[in-house]
């Protein structure tokens, strides 16, 4: 209910902070179109709706999307529906975000159960330097540091030839993008298992003479990893949805570089779409997460107040 509710607000505020933005929405399609005659902007008005009362817009607006219309593109493909053109970006950062999703799980899990059993030895230390190094750093720059140096390794592509049938072209990006959560899948399972470890269950079985290994891995990492399958959602979608700043970097042809594109170009119904559909992404994560923690951990109950978030 409330994740609808949210929604609901999202794209209200969405809305009526891109009309009440400064400029004129006819204008600028005028100027596309190579005049600004005041016969041109008032049929641009009309075909648009931007004669109407701004509660009427909205309405119009609101019941569009209640039907799957997020309308046509005025400037970055000219009448062109919004759907078909997220249909023809989308699988592009869907295949980037889902490898970089699995190379971050893959990597980083097994990163954080290593530093957790050997806290405060070598790999822990190690471990703990690359989070901080990754968290402290501003992504922007460890982006540009793995495309500067990545791009001189022999047989790679220069960063603006991204092809899709080049594999080669695939692997700055998509490291680019699983870097981030690496370490922030490593940082948090190293804290769940510390903390699972320290309680009275663990010393109890190693009381009984369980070995440390079958602990860790068997009720350790088990308990620990229930808490982190909230994030797990949020982070899968938004990375399938791609990343603005590496998309643009790479001239990856994704959803990231098509938000940037559009509101360089003023395509306010495009961004309005783009922005909603991050929003309703970003929702059904968080959604998603607390259902999945209740799935996991039976001792989790939607339905009671207790420990709720």
């Amino acid at each position: 209910f409330w994740a609808a509710v949210l929604l609901v607000l999202v794209l209200c505020l969405n809305f009526f902070l891109i009309r009440l933005a400064p400029g004129d929405p006819a204008v600028t399609i005028a100027g596309e179109m190579g005049g600004a005659s005041p016969e041109l902007l008032a049929s641009i008005r009309e075909q648009y709706g931007l004669n109407q009362s701004l509660f009427n817009q909205f309405v119009a607006y609101f019941g569009k999307v209640l039907h799957g219309d997020l309308g046509v593109s005025n400037i970055y493909r000219m009448n062109v529906p919004i759907t078909q053109i997220v249909a023809e970006k989308a699988p592009v950062s869907m295949m980037m975000g889902g490898m970089a999703l699995c190379i971050s799980l893959l990597l980083g899990l097994p990163m954080g159960a290593a530093m957790a059993r050997g806290k405060g030895k070598w790999f822990d230390k190690i471990g703990t330097g690359f989070v901080v190094l990754v968290q402290a750093v501003p992504s922007a720059v460890y982006y540009l540091v793995i495309q500067l140096y990545g791009t001189q390794i022999p047989g790679f592509p220069l960063p603006m030839l991204f092809r899709m049938d080049n594999p080669l072209s695939w692997i700055l990006p998509t490291f680019s993008l699983a870097i981030g959560n690496i370490a922030y899948y490593a940082m948090w399972l190293r804290r769940f298992m510390v903390d699972e470890s320290n309680k009275d269950y663990v010393m109890l079985a190693r009381a009984k003479g369980v070995s440390s290994k079958k602990i860790m891995s068997g009720h350790v990492f088990r308990n620990a990893f229930v808490p982190l399958v909230q994030y797990l959602p949020t982070s899968f979608l938004i990375t399938l949805m791609g990343s603005i700043y590496v998309e643009s970097l790479y001239s990856v042809p994704g959803m990231g570089g098509l938000l940037v594109d559009v509101i360089q170009r003023q395509d306010n119904t495009v961004v309005q779409a783009l922005v909603l559909i991050y929003a309703a992404i970003s929702i059904l994560g968080l959604l998603i997460g607390d259902i999945l923690m209740a799935v996991v951990d039976p001792r989790i109950s939607l339905n009671k107040k207790e420990g709720a978030r």
